[in-house]
């Protein structure tokens, strides 16, 4: 392959800073609890008000919410609830009777508490509300607690109506770090959550990642700066194709954009007008730090190519602008979500086509996809063996635990076949340890 245009940083480069800071503050929350959150939300969002939201507060804001905003939201709620709700009803419990006397079984049990954050910052980010916080209610997660952080006074109105739409149980006026700490270890709520969930900056997801790899609980994904790809051939549109890169280069300093085609054509015009599109931006100096950066065009010879180039970047949203759809579907492998064809646009799923936008960066889609209903589910596993049974599974168990020199296991089995089959002779040594 070739680069028609080339990335000059990548989003590592600040990662081991990044990591420092954020196991200082964790390790001063661990400590001092809450009055070290108190003294934080004062440095980092100059809040000294209450964290809960109160109810009064709440409908204060919803109201000035206006209608037509309130009816995209609940549109949205729709689309993401129900396709939530569709993969919840798609994993079921059951029961199998493997051999006569041993009846396996699937328990499907949600979460108690999940922790939502909604990030905060330029933007008022009313969809990421309903992304974490819908799907852990079509879950059925009983306790859905919701962090943003405050913008000057308050959450953002829109931000609010979309957490009450959700169905977001309490709400806390927090963001950053601090956030993250509070809802992991159920700080001002006493519900410490089973799992966080939700985009941020590079300080929220170090938290994220240092919390669950610390015990405390589990994540969504591991997600890092925003990432976007676009897969375009001969018969794309260079100007679709450079409008919906720039779309995604505005999410931040830091977020890759990426086009991979076999067309040299059209990678050299969209290389040409991409800086007069983002220099047409109302705000243009995020996206053109994205571009310059962290952009990139790949030449690649052909479709198979293609998609090794895909696999190998494993971007967390992939556009297709070419021939043959369904060839994309069955042979790429490595993404967060896909976006098959010119009518499909990142944006939808952002906002409000359905699928879920909180996704897999860092190549985290090459081992996992991203959030959905399953993340906020406990799929456990049950079991019964009948005495009679046992002459089965505890004369294999018993020979098994023995090849793997477990004498322990071994006589746990035994004693069962002892026990209920106390006229038959078994011999406990067939496998002995010492024969492997």
């Amino acid at each position: 392959m070739e680069y028609i245009k080339k990335a000059m940083k990548t989003p590592e480069s600040n990662t081991d800073t990044i990591r420092g800071i954020v196991q200082g503050i964790l390790s001063d929350i661990k400590k001092n609890g809450e009055r070290a959150v108190i003294q934080l939300a004062r440095k980092f969002d100059n809040w000294e008000g209450d964290f809960i939201l109160s109810p009064e507060k709440k409908q204060r804001l919803i109201d000035l919410v206006p209608e037509e905003v309130k009816q995209d939201i609940r549109f949205a709620h729709e689309q993401v609830y129900g396709f939530a709700k569709a993969q919840r009803d798609s994993i079921s419990e059951f029961e199998k009777e493997t051999i006569p006397g041993v009846r396996l079984g699937q328990k499907i049990i949600p979460m108690d508490v999940a922790g939502c954050y909604i990030p905060g910052g330029r933007f008022a980010h009313a969809c990421s509300a309903i992304m974490s916080v819908a799907t852990a209610k079509a879950a059925g997660v009983k306790t859905v607690i919701a962090c943003s952080p405050p913008r000057g006074e308050s959450i953002a109105p829109a931000v609010v109506y979309a957490l009450e739409v959700a169905g977001a149980d309490i709400i806390i006026e927090m963001g950053g770090v601090q956030a993250i700490a509070t809802m992991g270890l159920g700080l001002f709520t006493g519900k410490p959550a089973n799992i966080l969930a939700g985009p941020g900056n590079a300080y929220v997801a170090e938290a994220k990642s240092i919390l669950s790899s610390g015990g405390i609980c589990t994540i969504d994904v591991f997600a890092g700066p925003t990432e976007s790809a676009i897969i375009a051939d001969d018969t794309a549109d260079y100007m679709t194709v450079a409008i919906d890169l720039v779309s995604q280069a505005e999410h931040g300093y830091d977020s890759p954009v990426w086009l991979y085609t076999d067309s040299r054509e059209l990678g050299e015009k969209v290389l040409e007008v991409m800086p007069k599109i983002i220099e047409d931006m109302p705000n243009p100096e995020v996206a053109q730090s994205s571009w310059r950066d962290y952009g990139e065009i790949v030449l690649c010879k052909d479709r198979e190519e293609l998609c090794q180039v895909n696999d190998d970047y494993a971007a967390e949203h992939v556009q297709v602008m070419a021939r043959d759809l369904d060839f994309w579907v069955d042979n790429l492998k490595s993404y967060g979500s896909l976006f098959l064809g010119e009518g499909s646009t990142v944006p939808h799923g952002d906002k409000c086509s359905g699928t879920n936008h909180i996704l897999p960066t860092k190549k985290a889609g090459y081992y996992s996809g991203g959030l959905n209903v399953m993340k906020f589910l406990k799929i456990y596993t049950y079991q019964e063996i009948s005495k009679e049974a046992n002459k089965v599974v505890s004369g294999a168990a018993s020979r098994l635990s023995r090849v793997e020199g477990m004498e322990g296991h071994a006589r746990s089995c035994d004693w069962r076949l002892r026990r209920y089959f106390p006229d038959r002779e078994w011999n406990f040594e067939v496998y002995n340890q010492t024969k492997y």
